[in-house]
């Protein structure tokens, strides 16, 4: 469930503010970073919200900005206190992609397009069990554990009763066919893709082999959309060692053009969930 106070949200909030109050003062983040003394990169990263934000940088940002009007700095202030809590992730210790778990928590709805496995909101405990030490093969047991864990622990985003996150997939044939632990595994994936399917705020679409060419064969990627009109939508791309936020509007309107292109490639939701519950028969008849 989401907490009220969800600091990787109140950092994001924090940090346009931050950079409307530069802007408005006609300073470059260069410029600064010179008054205070510290990187550029510093202020960057504190305007989009990649880094905690203490009190005393408000203070000292705000006092660079010249706002005088003390409610609106004691407002700045709480939103760096709030924005230093914890969120329910870091109990599990480092997660690499802590900074995603928050904008999907907060999240309202969700656009995935993934091109070779099952998303992890509506993957089983068994395809979990099997692809994340596939695809992190370094991983010890305790980390491997902790990851599942997370994996279902987020997944409460989509069963939430009063407000569950609106998620819309597009996926392409191959995260159906690829076995990933056992055919198994992948009939019992299949057949709980099939009833999320039918969750009123869960659509899956499915792209097959034979819709050839599309507009994203380069990768993977989401976007993120917020009830709340002062935060701003994101796509998020998965790295290897780093992953990439997207957030200037252009950025933001040319994913949401190709995911409406890959929405047209893909078979409707009806005939999605036939073409599923069929690769889920062919699964089952591998393990006779």
């Amino acid at each position: 469930m989401a907490s009220n106070v969800n600091p990787t949200v109140r950092r994001r909030r924090l940090g346009q503010e931050l950079r409307r109050l530069r802007e408005l003062k006609g300073m470059t983040a260069e410029e600064v970073a010179e008054r205070l003394l510290v990187s550029q990169s510093k202020i960057s990263r504190l305007e989009n919200g990649r880094r905690s934000i203490s009190q005393r940088d408000v203070r000292d940002l705000c006092g660079v900005y010249e706002v005088e009007d003390h409610r609106i700095v004691d407002s700045l202030m709480q939103m760096a206190k709030d924005s230093r809590q914890q969120g329910w992730w870091h109990a599990f210790g480092d997660i690499p992609y802590s900074v995603y778990i928050g904008l999907e928590t907060e999240a309202a709805s969700l656009r995935v397009y993934e091109s070779l496995l099952v998303p992890g909101l509506l993957q089983t405990p068994g395809y979990a069990e099997s692809v994340i030490p596939g695809t992190v093969p370094e991983l010890a047991p305790d980390q491997l554990e902790k990851r599942i864990q997370v994996r279902m622990r987020r997944q409460e985003r989509v069963s939430e009763p009063h407000s569950p996150l609106r998620l819309w997939v597009v996926l392409d044939e191959s995260a159906l066919r690829r076995v990933v632990g056992s055919h198994l595994i992948m009939r019992e994936q299949l057949e709980h893709l099939v009833e999320m399917s039918r969750l009123p705020h869960v659509t899956v679409q499915v792209l097959p082999y034979d819709t050839g060419a599309h507009a994203r064969m380069s990768g993977t990627f989401s976007i993120l959309e917020f009830d709340d009109a002062a935060d701003s939508s994101v796509v998020y791309i998965e790295g290897v060692t780093s992953d990439l936020y997207l957030e200037k509007t252009n950025d933001v309107h040319k994913y949401t053009i190709m995911y409406e292109h890959l929405r047209a490639q893909a078979l409707n939701a009806d005939q999605s969930r036939e073409f599923i519950a069929e690769a889920a028969k062919q699964h089952a008849d591998s393990t006779d």
